[in-house]
């Protein structure tokens, strides 16, 4: 009696690199995020490289892929793993006053990589002009900022344009530097999307 062992493929290839390219961003978002900075203007809000993550992962995993990085980042701290700015974790930080940067990641990511690549697939890196990168980082940090400000603004009971003037104006240089960084590396020939 012979035995047929024909492997089967339940996922493919393709699949099985895209989520560990995720991974490795959500990865990557977590080990950055606990190393943060005190804004002297915004003492509430801290600077962090989880925004660098979020733009370099839409511009190399596209919109879906980045989108599930993110949720898996938000996903992995929510359950208690301590990947939030200054190494927090748990629901609480998602519904505290920063949480709403947290909120937007997901949705700053699939904006980022909507408009960097549209929905047919990833883009070269190296032949996605300098003017769609910067489109795309303007867009994606216009997500995360304006998730920011509403969700600064509800948790303080504060309006939203008070809210704007403490959380997102005086980030406004750091998130160009980030932006600035994130086109750098793209066209560092550092990373190379699959």
């Amino acid at each position: 009696m012979a035995t047929n062992t024909e492997s089967v493929e339940l996922v493919g290839d393709e699949v099985v690199g895209n989520v560990a390219r995720a991974v490795l961003f959500a990865a990557a978002t977590a080990a950055t995020a606990p190393v943060d900075l005190v804004h002297p203007l915004a003492p509430n809000v801290p600077i962090t490289l989880q925004t660098l993550w979020v733009y370099l992962s839409g511009i190399v995993l596209g919109p879906i892929w980045a989108g599930f990085a993110f949720l898996l980042y938000l996903l992995a701290g929510v359950i208690g793993l301590p990947v939030f700015a200054g190494a927090n974790a748990g629901l609480g930080v998602v519904l505290g006053p920063t949480g709403g940067f947290l909120v937007g990641f997901p949705l700053a990511a699939v904006t980022i990589g909507f408009v960097t690549h549209g929905v047919d697939g990833l883009n070269p890196l190296g032949e996605i002009p300098v003017p769609r990168l910067v489109a795309a980082l303007v867009a994606g940090s216009a997500v995360v900022y304006a998730a920011g400000a509403v969700g600064f603004s509800l948790v303080q009971g504060i309006g939203l344009l008070a809210s704007v003037s403490a959380v997102v104006i005086p980030f406004l240089p750091v998130a160009a530097l980030k932006a600035a960084a994130t086109i750098a590396i793209v066209r560092s020939d550092a990373i190379v999307a699959r």
